[in-house]
């Protein structure tokens, strides 16, 4: 019998292509104030890998990881994941891209505070509509039992500590199995003992479902145990 973080996904192959970007630019703002904030990035990432992307503040990380996640647009460049290209496509293929293939943690939970930790991590199931109601609910059991949080399924958002809301957030990121998990500073809101929990359970879980991470962050330990780290200076890797 399969087990419920299973149940009605096929696992992707560890080492496949999951995202490749090729010579990203993106300008913010109008006239003189224009900034060319990203000069021409390119990337990839596989499965079962974890990439940290590090630098300065205003390097151009955080404008990089939203256009990977299809958040915004290039100005220039092509994003394809899973071998499609996505980055000129109309919203409601990039809306439906993401529901499918991107999973989202932030440094902030951004948590509906007034559901419970179940409800929170059948949400992007419910917008999916892959599983039946009952499948949902067995599978969300299933990842807060695996990040910790099983015994505190019916709590509402307001009820758990900063560590354990990110924690229902990983979870959550991981429940329409994505290929791809996009972290933005995902502890950089906690403490060094959450920290490392949520980095570990982050990884773990992703690397046993065959997913590419990629983490901003400014934690050069949290870095060090990525399996890639790229440097980036002034809209660009170095």
């Amino acid at each position: 019998m399969s087990s419920p973080l299973a149940q009605s996904f096929v696992a992707p192959r560890t080492g496949d292509l999951a995202l490749r970007c090729t010579d990203l630019h993106r300008y913010l703002g109008q006239g003189e104030g224009r900034v060319h904030v990203l000069k021409g990035v390119s990337f990839e990432a596989r499965r079962g890998q974890v990439y940290a992307i590090v630098g300065p503040s205003g390097c151009g990380k955080s404008t990089l990881l939203y256009l990977l996640g299809l958040l915004d647009r290039p100005d220039g460049g092509s994003i394809e994941i899973n071998g499609s290209t996505m980055s000129n496509t109309d919203d409601l293929a990039r809306t439906a891209a993401r529901g499918a293939h991107i999973g989202f943690v932030f440094q902030f939970h951004f948590l509906m505070l007034e559901f419970t930790a179940l409800e929170n991590v059948m949400m992007p199931m419910r917008k999916l509509g892959r599983l039946s109601v009952p499948a949902m609910e067995e599978r969300a059991r299933a990842l807060l039992d695996s990040v910790g949080l099983g015994a505190k399924t019916h709590r509402l958002g307001t009820q758990l500590s900063g560590g354990e809301q990110q924690r229902v957030a990983v979870a959550r990121a991981l429940a329409n199995q994505p290929s791809i998990i996009l972290a933005d500073e995902p502890t950089g809101n906690l403490d060094v003992k959450n920290s490392a929990l949520v980095f570990d359970l982050l990884t773990r879980l992703a690397k046993e479902n065959g997913q590419a991470v990629i983490l901003v962050t400014h934690n050069p330990e949290i870095a060090q145990r990525c399996d890639v780290t790229r440097p980036m200076r002034d809209g660009l890797f170095v």
